[in-house]
């Protein structure tokens, strides 16, 4: 209530629905299985038209409600004629691993060492005035990384699943002193999901990639 939104297009809705399914739902039954999908993935999926902006200006892309709801906004943004996957992944896709990430270190938490790799760094609500670089050579993968620790986490797991291995290579260039860290915290992210989850990280990605592409071959039209 503290939004001024508007409902989804119908049509965008079903599309975003189907890419949903496809790219994100399926990619886990793939992994994990349909049990792992039904007992942790959220039953809800709330979609918005509009985007929703904080008083601060900072529009915020999604929220999940006790891994029971994810709700998505600006859903009227989406073409369904030419689907971006960039646009796809930073509206949408990075927001659902990054909750469904939320989700399952709250059922199974993660190594306390991976808080200390970056103590001291963290910046709070000031995020917002850091440079993707700057972000980097601190050690976080995005400014919103740098949020506090349990937001490093799962951005680190929603980051390296949407991008294809050269987008990290490119990142671990640009974070100079940062690329330690980074390094590190991966090292951890990829044990903690494979002891706790039997989720090999690598593979999720590769899964990821492949049904990301596959997304110019759906038929998104209408349930009319």
């Amino acid at each position: 209530h503290k939004y001024n939104l508007v409902p989804a297009d119908y049509d965008k809705a079903v599309a975003l629905s189907k890419i949903i399914k496809h790219v994100w739902m399926d990619a886990y039954v793939e992994l994990a299985g349909m049990d792992f999908l039904r007992v942790y993935v959220p039953k809800t999926f709330h979609l918005i038209g509009s985007p929703a902006y904080e008083s601060s200006g900072n529009m915020v892309l999604g929220t999940a409600e006790g891994g029971k709801k994810i709700t998505l906004y600006n859903v009227n943004d989406l073409n369904i004629k030419k689907n971006n996957i960039e646009k796809l992944n930073e509206y949408y896709f990075e927001t659902m691993h990054h909750e469904f990430a939320h989700i399952l270190h709250q059922t199974k938490d993660y190594p306390i060492e991976y808080n200390e790799i970056t103590v001291g760094k963290y910046t709070g609500p000031s995020w917002t005035n850091l440079t993707e670089e700057e972000a980097l050579e601190l050690g976080f993968i995005s400014n919103y990384a740098s949020t506090e620790p349990q937001e490093d986490f799962v951005e680190m797991i929603a980051n390296y699943v949407t991008h294809n291995a050269q987008w990290w290579r490119e990142r671990m260039d640009m974070a100079g002193d940062g690329k330690e860290a980074l390094q590190q915290k991966l090292e951890l992210v990829k044990e903690y999901l494979d002891l706790s989850w039997n989720i090999s990280l690598d593979e999720l990605r590769t899964i990821v990639q492949r049904r990301s592409a596959e997304i110019s071959s759906l038929d998104l039209s209408s349930l009319k």
